[in-house]
């Protein structure tokens, strides 16, 4: 049977459950307005490593550790693990995981992998290619940015359009059984790119991406933005937020009322730094995984549409000139 509905958009029938989720941050987000949503807080950015490359594999390690054992699973019931971060190679994903057990896919979609690690995880699943699966991500403010800018020492000034890169990572374990929030519908993104070449304005890079998804989704499920409680954008910050409040309403598509974006949650808004708000394959995951499931728990949340977005840029790109493309993939989940 073809599960694929209109352009993008895959229906999935046994709709896999997300049995348990486990989010960890950073001291900046655990002082932020989500801190109590969060499992695991970092006492400092090294968290006694000697970098901040192993404190990212630190945590994604941890996150699926947790998330396993909350589950009241082993290492061997697992049938594969989905993850990625933002660091050449996948270093803080593959590094982490060099000491897990599991099937691993690597993957890069930048700070769209929350949902295209749990888009995957979801279709392995429902075709019956696994009985449990995790999706995974993480990102660090200090291994992002001496990466993608500046190291900090050099000082260098912010823009106002510019997002502090979240320190985080999450992690969802899916199986087939349980009554847990459930994945309905995957809705893959295309590759959008408008010229943007300022890499400290990433919000409008993506936005186009954010954009193009969700129209697609409304379109291919027959959907309206008054199905979900929570629409929720990865981390586009406030002028990605505004901008894809905007295009939406060209499309005829006005969800200003149940729309919201990670990025602009997960630091307050006078925050020194944050300019913008929060970036990084950390945002989403974390919010996702801590703020958004566990509401989802209680009920305060039924039905909500992830879309996180990624900017696909590396530091020789901008250095060339090159525009900035973004994607974003769109994962509903319903409980």
């Amino acid at each position: 049977m073809i599960k694929k509905r209109g352009k993008q958009t895959v229906k999935l029938e046994s709709k896999p459950k997300i049995i348990t989720t486990t989010s960890i941050v950073g001291p900046k987000e655990a002082k932020g307005p989500l801190k109590d949503y969060f499992d695991i807080k970092l006492k400092d950015e090294l968290n006694g490593e000697d970098s901040y490359e192993k404190t990212e594999s630190y945590m994604i390690y941890t996150a699926i550790m947790e998330s396993i054992k909350k589950a009241n699973l082993q290492q061997e019931d697992i049938d594969y693990l989905v993850t990625g971060d933002l660091l050449n190679q996948l270093t803080a994903s593959s590094f982490a995981v060099r000491a897990i057990d599991i099937p691993y896919l690597g993957i890069y979609g930048a700070c769209s992998t929350m949902t295209e690690s749990l888009s995957l995880a979801s279709m392995l699943i429902d075709g019956g290619f696994a009985n449990y699966a995790i999706a995974a991500t993480s990102s660090h403010f200090v291994s992002a940015e001496r990466q993608f800018r500046f190291p900090l020492e050099y000082g260098a000034q912010r823009a106002v359009t510019s997002q502090w890169t979240v320190t985080g990572a999450g992690s969802m374990l899916l199986g087939k059984e349980g009554n847990y929030p459930y994945v309905t519908h995957v809705t893959i993104g295309k590759v959008k790119d408008y010229g943007i070449t300022d890499s400290n304005n990433m919000g409008a890079a993506m936005a186009p991406a954010a954009v193009d998804t969700i129209k697609q989704h409304f379109q291919d499920t027959g959907r309206t933005p008054n199905y979900y409680d929570l629409i929720a954008t990865g981390d586009l910050g406030k002028v990605g937020m505004d901008i894809t409040n905007e295009l939406l309403k060209e499309y005829g598509y006005d969800v200003k009322k149940n729309y919201t974006d990670c990025g602009y949650e997960i630091f307050y808004r006078d925050e020194e730094g944050v300019n913008a708000g929060g970036s990084g394959c950390g945002c989403s995951a974390v919010v996702d995984c801590g703020y958004i499931y566990k509401n989802m728990l209680s009920g305060k949340l039924k039905k909500v549409l992830l879309v996180s977005t990624g900017a696909l840029l590396s530091t020789t790109s901008s250095l060339q000139g090159e525009s900035i493309p973004g994607i974003a993939h769109a994962v509903a989940v319903e409980y």
